[in-house]
């Protein structure tokens, strides 16, 4: 009894859920669309360039659409099954409601699971159609001139200019810094150039070696590879991209790179953070709705739409405030982050525990 009742509960579940999880990403492209169809055609973008950068946007629309749908599934399996005695039945029956509700749990586990994937990807898609629309280019900015950057080895580079067009530095300066004295390197050349598969190149140039016991030793080269050099151009750029087209390992290295130059990196902390809490308000906002779906026997449709809708906003308004306090600095930013799920699961386990079971 207990396998076919599951059964039936996970089914009318994902019946609902994966009717959400597909119809809303279209409500999401029809709203895009009536708000920024005259700006893409203003700035000369053509219909196919259009209709492709919306199939690359697609992910995002479904990570958007998981939590909603999670949690409308959940409401309506609920509630309906409330409004037509069978959780009644099922307790005379001595299943209890957290037994009950377990496989619709176990399904918002698997879809948090999902969602984390899928986060990975969505940057990539992201940063696709902002470049098919015209709202970033295939690479960002376009001179960076006389700076000096702190490099994830601890290195000091100091360059003249550099062209992340064409993938090359001019008038370089590598400062490797030994302990006590031993093994301190300086590194300058004409130029460096960048390759995705060997890293930076050195050109022309010499590099001194200095030791408290040898002295200084100095080479002339005409080429050295700089493995210990890891940034590629786009990162000494120092502009990061936009965090929705950004992985959670790239917004890392950012991170480090904003923190070693001196910057504020709360606003980003707080972004990353959100990359896995996000996804795993699955879970924490189907156990929040499940005792919610009880608690009225009355209603139908409407019910379930206004319940789900009130839900939604009152998570979306946590979490725009936890962006903001971590990104001022009030909270930590992965108290922040979490803040939205702390509430939600904190009341969801009180319903819970007022639920009749």
């Amino acid at each position: 009894m207990i396998r076919h009742l599951d059964r039936y509960v996970a089914k009318q579940f994902v019946v609902t859920f994966s009717v959400l999880v597909l119809g809303l990403p279209l409500l999401f492209i029809i709203t895009d669309v009536t708000e920024n169809l005259d700006q893409h055609f203003a700035r000369g973008i053509s219909t196919g360039s259009i209709a492709l950068s919306y199939l690359f946007y697609i992910p995002q629309f479904v990570v958007w659409s998981l939590p909603i749908a999670a949690l409308v599934g959940t409401v309506f399996t609920v509630g309906t099954m409330t409004r037509h005695q069978e959780v009644v039945a099922a307790k005379a029956g001595g299943v209890s409601f957290y037994r009950l509700i377990a496989p619709i749990f176990v399904l918002g586990v698997v879809l948090s699971g999902a969602a984390l994937v899928l986060n990975e990807v969505v940057p990539v898609t992201n940063q696709i159609r902002a470049e098919l629309i015209g709202e970033r280019q295939t690479w960002g900015g376009t001179l960076r001139s006389d700076f000096i950057y702190v490099t994830e080895a601890g290195h000091v580079l100091a360059a003249r200019r550099l062209e992340p067009a064409g993938n090359r530095m001019s008038g370089v300066v590598l400062e490797q810094r030994g302990r006590d004295g031993e093994g301190h390197r300086h590194a300058a050349a004409h130029e460096a150039v960048w390759t995705p598969d060997a890293g930076w190149r050195l050109q022309n140039g010499y590099l001194r070696y200095l030791d408290k016991n040898r002295g200084e030793t100095t080479f002339e080269f005409a080429e050295m590879m700089v493995p210990h050099l890891s940034e590629t151009p786009e990162e000494l750029m120092a502009e990061p991209k936009d965090p929705d087209e950004m992985r959670y390992h790239e917004m890392t290295r950012f991170i480090a790179a904003i923190e070693r130059s001196g910057g504020d990196s709360r606003p980003m902390r707080t972004e990353r953070a959100q990359k896995i809490s996000l996804p795993l308000a699955v879970a924490v906002i189907i156990l929040f709705g499940a005792p919610l779906a009880t608690s009225s026997k009355r209603g139908g449709a409407a019910y379930g739409i206004g319940v789900s809708l009130a839900v939604t906003m009152a998570y979306l308004l946590l979490f725009r405030v936890g962006s903001a306090m971590g990104a001022s600095g009030s909270l930590p930013p992965l108290v922040a982050a979490w803040l939205p799920n702390l509430i939600f699961l904190a009341a969801g386990l009180v319903l819970l525990q007022r639920v009749r079971t």
